[in-house]
């Protein structure tokens, strides 16, 4: 379970620029969900990824992982647990070395390398099999450079690579925006047989209403660093991408943007 408890955020503050994003901003995330987040730019959606990340500080309040408030933990250290899949293919990768070299770095997240061989060939049917449920025919193309891959394979990796290691929670910061629309759907599909093979609690920013409302048990509309709308159950099922862009503009015009 995640837990953010009266969270305050400013950023540049004693600037022309400063902005007080999150004021008294709370949110439970219970075990097993997996939340879709939308909302428009600047709303604070990839900011509440990196709070629980630890990429960037808060002012004050509580962020609380299975029990134990992480404030003062390092960011390498939430990373034991989380796995994220960036938006850009490239960050989830290492473009310089080959698929089994990649496969073989991620199996080994956490875990330290010793004098023992970085890519162990007792692992590469492992691998091989692994690659294979993703159907893009990886699994042959072990010696390939990872840079040689299209978006769509690198994120497919990334997502296999980031749930190797026993993780709880997974988080999906906007990881098929830089996708054509096929290979997105290829994306969620892969996405959404790994959060329930793993069982991973997930939360996932999108910019795709319809992805928001398809995949996932439950819904969250972010605006101005406040949590907007939260649905799930029945209430998700009979929401549509008409009712969602209907109170965001509500929103927008009623706030003045």
């Amino acid at each position: 379970m995640i837990e953010l408890k009266n969270i305050y955020k400013t950023y540049g503050r004693g600037t022309v620029n400063e902005l007080s994003l999150f004021e008294n901003f709370s949110l439970s995330i219970n075990d097993g969900d997996f939340i879709s987040v939308v909302g428009s730019n600047g709303s604070g959606k990839t900011s509440m990824l990196n709070m629980i990340c630890g990429s960037i500080p808060i002012d004050s309040g509580e962020i609380i992982i299975n029990g134990t408030d992480v404030n003062k933990m390092k960011e390498f250290r939430r990373y034991r647990k989380i796995g994220r899949v960036y938006q850009n293919p490239a960050m989830g990768t290492c473009p310089s070395m080959t698929i089994l070299e990649n496969m073989a770095m991620a199996d080994n997240k956490g875990k330290l390398f010793g004098l023992t061989p970085g890519t162990p060939k007792k692992r590469i049917p492992y691998y091989k099999e692994l690659l294979s449920t993703l159907g893009l025919g990886l699994e042959n193309k072990l010696n390939v450079l990872v840079g040689q891959l299209s978006g769509g394979q690198r994120q497919a990796m990334a997502l296999l690579m980031t749930s190797m290691s026993p993780i709880d929670f997974l988080i999906l910061d906007e990881h098929t925006a830089a996708l054509d629309p096929k290979t997105a759907e290829t994306i969620m599909r892969l996405t959404d047989e790994i959060v329930k093979e793993k069982g991973l609690t997930t939360i996932m920013v999108t910019h795709n209403l319809l992805f928001s409302l398809e995949y996932g048990n439950r819904l969250i509309m972010m605006h101005e660093g406040e949590a907007i709308l939260d649905i799930s159950g029945e209430e998700k099922k009979n929401a549509s991408t008409d009712d969602l862009l209907a109170l965001f503009n509500k929103i927008s015009l009623e706030r003045g943007n």
